[in-house]
């Protein structure tokens, strides 16, 4: 009928009507000045520590792609009982060559012309055979037991290379000079997603930029080349003592970076720590181990040199993340704020409408009732 199509008309044309809300101002100065003071708290949070601080506009990518070579020059002329005259050059105590995580000996000691045969271990003592168990693995670690027991020195006969070491920790590190070695530290990182790539090197044509730098902080933060003594100085330690017993040293690169500023700005920040020690600088504190080399006399007897080695040991560690601009995060981070903003007018209405005496009058001002009977 004709009643029937006004009634939709009116309904359609009533879709494109702009509806608002009813305000009702409460001239209330506590819950007005709690109304600001958490606006302004929402206002301040958004902008100074989602937007400024934590730049919550941006897009961030933490999976870092990175690469790591590495480099050691120094040479250095020992005298000692075990080894005599002996230079020693980065091929002599680096161990092993070309990794990201070199190890530097510092105080080597060398056992020479070691010969495996049956021989005494002054750990094991003995009054008869029946205490020296055929077979049986010294606990001490230098051989096997043979079953015999030499009564003129009361120890165990053992199948070892002989004769056992006796080696004592050295107070003093046999290349001291180390102090003055150089590393050269090379690293590629890579941001994926946003394509960018970057060098802790300086991007220069001169040939000698790299043959006469030494990495500072202020006056040459690109160049790579670090002295030892410096690495374990500004970690806190000192350099004779860690060569001297060993231990082991670790290096952070991060690279925090906005993408929105200028690419100059992502800079490598490095900073360095001792990983094999405590606060109480325990016995177990330090790092060395050892290696043998081996060779035949002409009689076709084999002989070995052991090298037990006190050194240090570097450990490069990369870490970092790069953020852009982005509308997403931007449009999250603004929603969030509004949300946020909502929640005072609930919380001001509560104490409005329940926890005041003027209560029922507000809830009347407030709320209007229709009643269609």
């Amino acid at each position: 009928t004709t009643t029937e199509m006004a009634g939709w008309g009116t309904f359609f044309f009533s879709l494109l009507n702009y509806k608002t809300e009813k305000y009702v101002i409460a001239e209330n100065r506590k819950i007005g000045i709690l109304f600001r003071i958490y606006q302004l708290a929402v206002l301040g949070y958004i902008i100074g520590w989602v937007f400024v601080m934590k730049k919550g506009y941006q897009e961030r990518e933490e999976a870092i792609q990175s690469s790591v070579i590495t480099k050691l020059k120094g040479v250095t002329l020992t005298n000692s009982s075990e080894s005599g005259l002996h230079l020693w050059s980065a091929e002599d105590y680096v161990i092993p060559p070309n990794v990201g995580s070199p190890y530097i000996k510092t105080s080597p000691s060398i056992r020479p012309f070691l010969n495996c045969r049956s021989c005494q271990v002054p750990d094991g003592q003995c009054l008869s055979d029946d205490d020296c168990t055929e077979g049986e693995t010294v606990i001490a670690g230098h051989g096997i037991k043979t079953g015999l027991c030499i009564n003129s020195t009361g120890t165990c006969e053992i199948h070892a290379w002989c004769p056992v070491e006796h080696s004592k920790r050295p107070t003093v590190p046999l290349m001291s000079e180390a102090e003055n070695f150089t590393i050269y530290i090379k690293n590629f990182i890579r941001f994926p997603k946003f394509e960018f790539s970057k060098s802790n090197v300086l991007d220069t044509t001169d040939d000698s930029y790299l043959k006469r730098c030494s990495y500072d902080q202020v006056d040459h933060p690109y160049c790579p080349i670090f002295r030892l003594g410096d690495l374990v100085k500004w970690a806190g330690h000192d350099f004779q003592d860690m060569a001297a017993k060993g231990g082991s040293v670790g290096i952070l690169i991060e690279w925090y970076c906005d993408l929105d500023k200028d690419y100059s700005q992502c800079n490598p920040q490095y900073s360095f720590t001792r990983l094999d020690i405590n606060l109480n600088n325990s016995v177990t504190s330090g790092y060395n181990f050892r290696y043998a080399r081996y060779y035949k006399d002409q009689n076709g007897e084999t002989f070995r040199t052991l090298y037990k080695v006190y050194g240090i040991r570097f450990d490069i560690m990369i870490n970092g993340q790069a953020g852009k601009f982005n509308i997403i995060p931007t449009i999250i981070a603004i929603g969030s704020g509004v949300a946020l903003l909502g929640i005072v007018t609930f919380v001001c209405d509560m104490i409005l409408l329940y926890m005041m005496n003027t209560s029922s009058f507000y809830r009347n001002k407030k709320f209007e009732i229709i009643n269609f009977k």
